[in-house]
């Protein structure tokens, strides 16, 4: 089956000849690489595009205004010989200038492997592990909205703060939950807390009972789910019905979830959960209305935090691209990282020289059915995490970048 293909095209009947000259093919072409159909659809998929379309409307009519925009986007199929493959094409063949959205580690991964050889820009808001600004970063890799430390920082620390110092994962196996599970456990660990051992399922699963009653019958006080989306859905459902939040006293906790998480289970099976994520529609009268245009768009969908990086990190660097007058790829990588990063999405953020954005993240709690107030109206905020607490430290940087 090939991938899944979408293109718009939003020009302007004119643009200054002076910065037409230094644009390549006199368009700046954004390809969005996600999960259509699979696990990760809902957090990312369909909505990426939607929300990377809101982000050139914008910017046409301040910063971008006469420029001609193409966006194409495809599946990934979370195969990460898909992902290098369609990415190749796009740089090589399409003239593709920035590949943003890039769910899933392992593909990702070899997407950051391949710009390191191709150039061009790539924005990673729908991955998780640390590695793309660790080991494998890049001058031209931005991590934008989250990753594993970030949402370790969340629940993992809070829960063990409080008393509940033994932990056993659920962890999902490739790169992002490997990722996920020694974050946790590094914070569980410096905490005060244990570990008393961890299994691992494979991508998109649909039976948790085995994972589950292993996870029962270690003792834990704590079930940490390193895994994400449809997965982190199906182990909480299987969780329920084996009454592990019963008797048992053992406590679950999602270390990553999106608001379409909460939203498949309903407030009855989620409430409760603590977790971290750096985006959420309520907040403040911005994010508010930024999601009020993208469920227009997207069939009563709020946004996820990932569709809102998309949106964020498009946005972005569009706006570097106006700035320089160019799109050569050095040339915006170094304007992206001087410009501020100022949207209805992020708060307090910056881009360090490992290539992470930092930003405040937020430990959630999902509400009661009693508690809301009505659709979407799904989560109550514990904490701010500030940015330069929710990420790890640049000193502990293990990337060629960043100068000790």
């Amino acid at each position: 089956m090939q991938p899944l293909r979408h293109s718009i095209a939003l020009a302007a009947l004119a643009f200054c000849a002076g910065a037409q000259a230094q644009i390549s093919d006199d368009v700046v072409k954004i390809g969005i690489l996600t999960d259509m159909a699979g696990p990760y659809s809902g957090m990312g998929g369909a909505g990426s595009v939607v929300a990377a379309r809101m982000a050139i409307d914008d910017c046409l009519k301040a910063e971008c205004k006469g420029m001609k925009i193409e966006v194409v986007s495809a599946d990934h199929q979370n195969k990460a010989d898909i992902a290098a493959t369609k990415a190749r094409e796009w740089l090589d063949r399409d003239k593709v200038d920035a590949l943003a959205d890039l769910t899933n580690s392992a593909g990702a991964l070899a997407v950051q492997k391949l710009i390191k050889e191709k150039g061009g820009i790539a924005m990673y808001s729908g991955p998780a592990t640390t590695r793309l600004t660790e080991d494998d970063c890049a001058e031209n890799g931005f991590h934008w909205m989250f990753d594993t430390y970030s949402s370790a920082a969340g629940a993992a620390v809070a829960l063990t703060k409080a008393g509940d110092k033994s932990w056993y994962f659920i962890t999902v196996d490739y790169a992002f939950g490997h990722s996920l599970e020694k974050d946790a456990s590094d914070m569980v660990k410096a905490n005060g807390g244990t570990v008393v051992g961890s299994v691992r399922h494979p991508l998109n699963a649909s039976d948790f009972s085995s994972f589950i009653l292993q996870a029962q019958n270690s003792k834990a006080q704590v079930i940490g789910l390193a895994n994400g989306a449809q997965d982190t859905v199906n182990a909480i459902k299987a969780a329920r019905e084996f009454g592990v939040t019963g008797a048992k006293g053992q406590k679950v906790a999602a270390l990553l979830m999106f608001l379409t998480d909460v939203h498949s289970l309903g407030l009855r099976q989620a409430q409760g959960l603590m977790f971290s994520e750096g985006f959420y529609w309520d907040m403040d009268d911005k994010t508010r209305a930024f999601s009020t245009r993208f469920e227009k768009l997207h069939k009563g969908f709020k946004p996820t935090m990932v569709q809102a990086g998309v949106y964020s990190s498009v946005l972005h660097y569009l706006r570097s691209v106006a700035a320089a007058k160019t799109d050569d790829w050095k040339v915006v990588a170094q304007k992206m990282r001087e410009l501020p990063i100022d949207d209805p999405v992020m708060r307090n953020a910056s881009i360090r020289p490992d290539g992470r954005v930092i930003h405040d993240m937020y430990l959630f709690q999902v509400k009661t059915p009693a508690e809301s107030k009505g659709a979407w109206d799904y989560y109550k905020t514990v904490s701010t995490i500030p940015a330069k607490a929710a990420f790890k430290p640049l000193a502990d940087s293990t990337c060629p970048l960043v100068k000790k």
